[in-house]
């Protein structure tokens, strides 16, 4: 079994939790300490799959992601309510003795530590892997920051724009120069913060491995516990293809691309009659490109010289100004339905308002509704048991179905319920710690 010794978690209805222990990680318990996106998207991923996740967040503000971009009518955001789905909060303020005490007792019950601050800094708080490997052995360290814990570069701060940048990845997003195929002007970033997210997924993925791999450690004589070192940078260059080993043996210096990618054609967006809507055709198969061709009425490009991809890529310019004369002329549901009858991979650019109303993502329940219960009066008087708010699904998905059970939680709102059964505080002891802002 993947827990280790622990008081079973009783469920409670001020937390509206739901106790299934088919889920696949049921049992692990998860202290996350992380703030921001990359850490907490690595605990939104084991909290949905099952896993007990005790968010500690500090006092007053709680995890920053509460008043990013849009908020809701009680002042908190709808995503940091989808990012701490299925969490509990816990506030205990870290920057006291007293605090960290609470966090190693919570971490000696614990399966998982999950973080994301700068290297060093638990380890000054005497919080580090040495510290808490010492009582609790078999505690997995799944550490998420810019450039991983150690080298040259590890004391540096990590933001996911600038390690995408680092990584390679930004160089290859944008348009090229028409003369030396390298970057023209400043790259194209996607409106996210790719890095964050991508190093949380390696995270996820790194910390299930290290549970698989507790019981055969122990066998083995070793402690179960190991660091899950995550570099954000290193996440994005995970995620870079054949750019290495093409360098490596053909010195080939891979630039941007525009909205085709290199050496694959035809694969790119197209304009249409609609002038702020294009459709992405991929036909870089052999037969499909064929098929392309017959439904354009341009079987001269069909032959020999346009067989297989590697010709195809020759003659990239030629191939693309047929197809952008073709779509140029039609609506993009026009040239949809040409490549559906076709049997040519066609999708159109489509925005959220798009996707929330795509027939296929709501048949496939990609959109969950999820109850945000209203505790505390608000500025307009509107309480009324809460709202419905949507969010995107939590991937991949299993047989057996596993909705999301709550939504991100208020500031705090299982900080006594956790201490009390986690650590079987009694009400004295957490009146203590309240008094002296310790929790909240």
């Amino acid at each position: 079994m993947l827990r280790i010794f622990r008081p079973k978690l009783r469920v409670s209805s001020r937390s509206h939790l739901q106790n299934d222990d088919q889920l696949p990680l049921s049992g692990v318990r998860v202290l996350e300490l992380g703030q921001l996106i990359a850490g907490p998207f690595a605990g939104q991923l084991l909290g949905h799959f099952g896993a007990e996740i005790i968010k500690v967040e500090p006092p007053n503000t709680g995890d920053p992601i509460r008043v990013w971009r849009e908020l809701d009518i009680d002042g908190v955001s709808p995503w940091f309510r989808s990012m701490a789905r299925n969490k509990k909060s816990v506030v205990i303020d870290l920057r006291k003795e007293e605090g960290r005490r609470v966090v190693r007792q919570l971490a000696e019950r614990s399966d998982v530590l999950l973080e994301n601050f700068k290297p060093g800094t638990l380890e000054k708080w005497g919080l580090g892997p040495e510290d808490l490997h010492k009582t609790n052995p078999d505690l997995i360290f799944t550490r998420v920051s810019g450039y991983g814990q150690t080298g040259p570069w590890a004391s540096r701060g990590g933001y996911a724009s600038v390690c995408e940048a680092e990584s390679g990845f930004r160089y290859i997003n944008g348009y090229p120069d028409p003369e030396t195929g390298m970057l023209a002007g400043a790259p194209v970033r996607p409106n996210i913060s790719l890095g964050d997210s991508v190093s949380g997924l390696h995270a996820a993925f790194g910390t299930v491995l290290a549970l698989l791999a507790r019981n055969k450690r122990k066998a083995a004589g070793s402690r179960g516990g190991q660091t899950v070192d995550v570099s954000i940078m290193e996440s994005m260059l995970n995620l870079m293809e054949g750019i290495v080993p093409e360098y490596s043996r053909k010195g080939v210096i891979r630039g941007p691309s525009g909205s085709s990618v290199t050496g694959i054609v035809p694969t790119n967006a197209y304009p249409t009659a609609e002038s702020s809507s294009y459709v992405i055709i991929g036909a870089n198969g052999d037969s499909i490109y064929e098929r392309l061709m017959n439904a354009i009425g341009r079987t001269d490009l069909i032959g020999p010289a346009y067989a297989h991809n590697q010709e195809r890529v020759l003659r990239q310019a030629e191939i693309e100004d047929a197809i952008s004369a073709w779509t140029r002329l039609r609506t993009p549901e026009e040239v949809c339905k040409v490549m559906d009858e076709a049997r040519v991979p066609v999708g159109r650019i489509m925005n959220v308002k798009d996707i929330m109303s795509n027939e296929h993502v709501r048949a496939r329940g990609m959109i969950e509704h999820i109850h945000v219960p209203s505790h505390k009066e608000l500025s307009d008087g509107e309480r009324a048991g809460g709202w419905d708010l949507e969010v995107s699904r939590v991937v991949p998905r299993l047989e057996d179905a596993m909705p999301t059970r709550w939504a991100g939680p208020d500031l705090g709102q299982q900080t006594s319920e956790v201490l009390s059964e986690v650590l079987n505080y009694s009400s004295e002891k957490l009146d203590e710690l309240r008094s002296k802002g310790i929790i909240n």
